[in-house]
């Protein structure tokens, strides 16, 4: 994809959303949110500007799957290397899995986020993906 500006980019298939203002202290860089169900299955799309990335954080109980729409993007678990991403990835992430995601340097970047149901599900956020961490990973994913 090339690289989009500000405006330009709505977040993939489905609309950008508004400021993720209730999550940005969890986020390094600006994300917007469009919650596209919360019915019976919280569906989210997420989109992230360039750099834009969320804190280690970790899902217990239920876990989450991410289904990339847009732009370029990462996603690592702890303890092993980052994996690019692209339209059309699916990320399956296990309960009690730490682990972030979010866009690359240079791209936007948006996913559709499934939070998978479990009784007592709830997320844990951590510390932040550092800028040196973030640093290391190619500029496009």
């Amino acid at each position: 994809m090339n690289q989009q500006h500000n405006e330009e980019f709505g977040g993939g298939i489905f609309a950008r959303g508004e400021k993720n203002d209730a999550y940005a202290r969890y986020f390094t860089g600006t994300s917007y949110l469009n919650m596209l169900s919360t019915e019976r299955l919280a569906i989210y799309n997420v989109t992230f500007e360039p750099g834009c990335r969320n804190f280690w954080h970790i899902h217990h109980k239920g876990g989450q799957i991410l289904l990339v729409t847009a732009g370029c993007g990462w996603y690592q678990q702890w303890g092993a290397p980052a994996r690019a991403l692209r339209p059309g990835d699916v990320v399956n992430i296990p309960p009690e899995t730490k682990h972030w995601h979010g866009a690359a340097k240079d791209s936007w970047f948006a996913h559709v986020a499934v939070e998978v149901p479990a009784e007592g599900s709830c997320n844990e956020w951590l510390e932040a993906v550092s800028d040196e961490e973030y640093n290391r990973l190619e500029s496009s994913a």
